[in-house]
C-alpha cells in the first residue's frame, strides 16, 4: 500500500491511497468463489454454478462492493500508519479501479488542530462568594408560602399580588380595534403580563370602580398595525381576590414531608437546598467565567465536521424539549445557523479543557465522581435508589466522569490564573446576576 498526505486547504487533509492489484482482485475473486456456493441459477446444480458465470452476472456489483470494504480497510490502515487524528468521518474519491490494475483511491477529511492553551496565567477570573443570611431563608419560606397560598374574594381596594378579573375596552383616537377588548379578564397584579402603563391605574381600585389607562403600544409589540401606537383602556374591575398565605406551622412543614421537628426542622432542610444550589451555581458561575477568559485568549481553527456534530446534538436536544413540553407534533425545522455559535463556542471549549486534561496527565478521580453523584442524588426523595441507578447505567456514568475531568481542568486553571474574590449577595447569584 502506498501512502501520500496533502493538505489541501487549512485542516483539510487529502490521504491518496494506492492498493495492489493482486489484494483487491483477490478479495473480487473470494467473494466471487462465495456467492457461487450459494445462488441458484437455472441450469446449474447447487453450488455448481461455475465463477465465470457468476462473475458475468455478479461481477460488477460485488467489485463495487468488494471497492468499498478496500476503501475502508485501508483508509484505517493509512492513518494509523501517518499518525493522523480525523475529525469526522472521510469522503472517499475513487480514482481507479480495472481489473489487473492497482487500485486508487483518495480520502479527504479533517483533522484535529493543534492546540497550545495559552495564557492561563493572564486569565482574570471572578469567583463569587455568597453566605446565605437570615433574610435570604426569610425569603425562602415566603416563596414556600406562596407556592401554597390559595385565594379569597375581598372587598378592599386592589394590590399587588391580588388576582382580578377586569373587562376593558380599548381605543385608538376614539375607535375601538381588533384584540383591545375583553370581558372577565384575568390578571394578576404585579405580573407585568400587559403593556407598561395597563396596570398601575387599576393598584388601589375597588370592584365596581372604572379607571382609565393612557398606554403606548411598544415598537416590538407583535401586532404590525398597533407598534408605537397611543391607545386608552378603559377597565372596570369586576372582582378581587386576595392572597391568603398559610401559617408556618407544623402542618405546613409537613407539606414538604417534614414529619418531626416543625418549623425549625424545616427550616434546616430549606437552607440545605438552598445551600446546595447555591454551590452548584458558585460552581457553574465560576467555570463559567474560566471559559470565558480561556476562549478570549486562544483562538482556535475548528473542524466543521465537529460543529456540524455539534449543531445535531443541540437541534436534537432542542427537539426533545419540544417533545417534553407536548409539541412532538408540531416540532418546527429549525435551520442549523440557529445553532452555530453555540455550536461553535462548545467544540472551542472540549478542545480547549482537552488539551489541558492532556498537558495535566489528568485521570478521574472517582472521589470527584462520588461527590457528584452523591450532590445530584441528595435532590431525590430517595438518594440511595438515585446512586445505584447511576453507578449501574454506563452511559450516565461516563457523562459525569467527564464532567468531572472538566471540573480537574478548571481547578487547575484557578492554579494559576489571576482569581478575584467577589462578595455577592444570594440574590443576586441565584438570578444569574453575578
Amino acid at each position: 500500500m502506498q501512502v501520500s498526505v496533502e493538505t489541501t486547504q487549512g485542516l483539510e487533509r487529502r490521504v491518496n491511497i494506492t492498493v495492489p492489484a493482486e489484494s483487491i482482485d483477490s478479495a473480487v475473486k473470494a467473494r466471487l468463489q462465495q456467492l457461487a456456493k450459494t445462488q441458484r441459477i437455472n441450469g446449474f446444480r447447487p453450488g455448481k454454478v461455475p465463477v465465470s458465470v457468476i462473475k458475468k452476472r455478479f461481477g460488477a456489483a460485488v467489485r463495487q462492493e468488494v471497492a468499498g470494504d478496500v476503501m475502508q480497510q485501508h483508509f484505517y490502515q493509512a492513518i494509523m500508519q501517518e499518525k493522523i487524528n480525523p475529525a469526522g468521518m472521510p469522503s472517499f474519491d475513487l480514482v481507479k479501479d480495472e481489473d489487473g490494475a492497482d487500485f486508487e483511491f483518495a480520502a479527504v477529511f479533517e483533522v484535529y488542530p493543534d492546540v497550545e492553551v495559552k495564557g492561563i496565567e493572564e486569565v482574570e477570573v471572578e469567583k463569587p462568594v455568597v453566605t446565605i443570611k437570615a433574610k435570604d431563608l426569610d425569603e425562602m419560606m415566603k416563596t414556600l408560602q406562596k407556592q401554597h397560598a390559595t385565594y379569597k374574594e375581598v372587598k378592599r381596594k386592589s394590590k399587588k399580588g391580588d388576582k382580578l378579573t377586569i373587562d376593558f375596552v380599548g381605543t385608538i383616537d376614539g375607535e375601538e380595534f381588533e384584540g383591545g377588548k375583553a370581558e372577565d379578564f384575568p390578571l394578576e397584579l404585579g405580573k407585568s403580563q400587559m403593556i407598561p402603563g395597563f396596570e398601575e391605574p387599576i393598584i388601589g381600585a375597588k370592584v365596581g370602580e372604572e379607571v382609565v389607562a393612557d398606554v403606548t403600544f411598544p415598537e416590538d409589540y407583535h401586532a404590525e398595525t398597533l407598534k408605537g401606537k397611543d391607545a386608552q383602556f378603559t377597565i372596570t374591575v369586576k372582582k378581587v381576590d386576595g392572597l391568603n398565605l398559610p401559617k408556618v406551622d407544623e402542618e405546613f412543614a409537613k407539606l414538604f414531608g417534614v414529619e418531626d421537628g416543625g418549623v425549625d426542622a424545616l427550616k434546616e432542610e430549606v437552607k440545605k437546598n438552598m445551600q446546595r444550589e447555591l454551590d452548584q451555581t458558585l460552581k457553574s458561575t465560576t467555570k463559567e467565567n474560566v471559559i470565558a477568559g480561556l476562549l478570549a485568549k486562544n483562538e482556535i481553527d475548528l473542524p466543521q465536521a465537529l460543529i456540524d456534530q455539534e449543531v445535531n446534538a443541540l437541534r436534537e436536544q432542542a427537539k426533545q424539549r419540544f417533545e417534553q413540553q407536548g409539541n412532538g407534533q408540531n416540532v418546527p425545522d429549525l435551520p442549523a445557523d440557529l445553532f452555530a455559535d453555540n455550536a461553535k463556542r462548545r467544540v472551542s471549549i472540549g478542545l480547549i479543557l482537552g488539551e489541558i486534561i492532556k498537558q495535566e496527565k489528568l485521570e478521574v478521580e472517582e472521589s470527584r465522581v462520588d461527590a457528584i453523584i452523591e450532590s445530584t442524588a441528595s435532590a431525590y426523595e430517595d438518594p440511595a435508589e438515585v446512586i445505584e441507578y447511576y453507578k449501574g447505567n454506563k452511559e450516565l456514568l461516563q457523562q459525569v466522569q467527564n464532567l468531572a475531568l472538566e471540573e480537574q481542568a478548571i481547578d487547575k486553571v484557578l492554579e494559576k490564573a489571576k482569581v478575584k474574590e467577589v462578595k455577592k449577595a444570594f440574590d443576586d447569584v441565584m438570578n444569574k446576576k453575578a
